[in-house]
């Protein structure tokens, strides 16, 4: 009898005891249940806060994206208007520009035949000098042949005059278009020509320096230092001195007289500073191996 108290007891305790962990259990699951809808509103909450910021975020693009595209569609009339006022104002200049080309031309031609004429006009005053010093000597003596001007090579029968028919001006201008195609033998006498009968007009030095340089490049060197030395003895006051001397001291380069031609490039050096004879001839130096100083105080050091 006692036993099955005993038992009885037992289990109604079991059952009290699993009565109560139930009732724990289902109060655990109630709070966890609770904490679930909890996280679900708070994770909705936020779910819905980041939709709205990210709608905000895409809505911020667009209109930024809109406003660039206005940017571009105002920058693009802005630089279509600026193409359209400023097109014509460079097609403008352009022209200004082919105008002023096409004024310098016409200058520039207006020059050249203003030097041609000068040049007619001088070969004129030549021509009219020696026919009044004809008139003036009409019975002049015939010149003694082999007799040579101070020019060196030409005749002194220039004090007779030109022979009829011979002008200054296209008798220069005949030499000069030689010399300058290469026919050096025909230029040669044209320009020796000249020299002998218009030795005093303002082409004479031109001719006389040609003369020279037609024998430096016939490789005469002998007569080409004769024709630059009378360039520089006869006409000592003119554009064709400084390279006359230059091609002087060319001439003794090539006849193989150093110490002569180092002479010829110090004294142009020296005497016409700051122009392109003077570089040529410097330059010529320093070739040599030489500076612009003096040779002699080099051979006594």
């Amino acid at each position: 009898m006692s036993f099955r108290r005993t038992a009885l007891a037992l289990v109604a305790f079991a059952a009290f005891g699993a009565n109560k962990d139930m009732q724990e259990l289902q109060r655990d699951v109630a709070i966890l249940q609770d904490q679930i809808t909890k996280m679900q509103k708070d994770f909705g909450d936020r779910l819905v806060t980041m939709q709205t910021l990210v709608q905000q975020t895409l809505d911020s693009v667009s209109r930024t994206n809109t406003a660039v595209a206005v940017m571009e569609n105002k920058f693009n009339e802005a630089l279509k208007q600026q193409q359209q006022s400023v097109g014509p104002a460079v097609a403008n200049v352009g022209q200004k520009l082919d105008q002023m080309s096409e004024d310098f031309r016409a200058v520039r031609e207006s020059v050249l035949d203003m030097n041609t004429r000068i040049s007619k006009l001088d070969a004129k005053m030549a021509d009219l000098q020696n026919l009044i010093s004809t008139m003036q000597h009409p019975q002049a003596p015939p010149p003694q042949e082999g007799g040579t001007s101070p020019l060196g090579g030409a005749s002194s029968a220039q004090s007779s005059g030109p022979p009829p028919g011979v002008q200054a001006g296209p008798l220069y201008t005949s030499g000069y278009s030689d010399y300058r195609s290469g026919k050096y033998d025909l230029s040669l006498q044209e320009l020796s020509d000249y020299v002998k009968y218009f030795p005093n007009t303002d082409l004479a030095p031109n001719a006389q320096f040609y003369i020279a340089d037609i024998y430096y490049r016939k490789q005469d060197y002998d007569n080409a230092l004769q024709g630059f030395d009378a360039v520089l003895e006869h006409f000592s006051d003119n554009p064709k001195t400084p390279d006359a001397q230059y091609m002087k001291g060319m001439t003794f380069l090539k006849m193989g007289k150093r110490d002569s031609a180092a002479k010829e490039f110090r004294d142009v050096y020296a005497k016409y500073p700051g122009t392109e004879t003077a570089a040529n001839a410097k330059a010529q130096l320093k070739q040599l191996g030489l500076s612009v100083g003096t040779a002699a105080s080099k051979r006594r050091r």
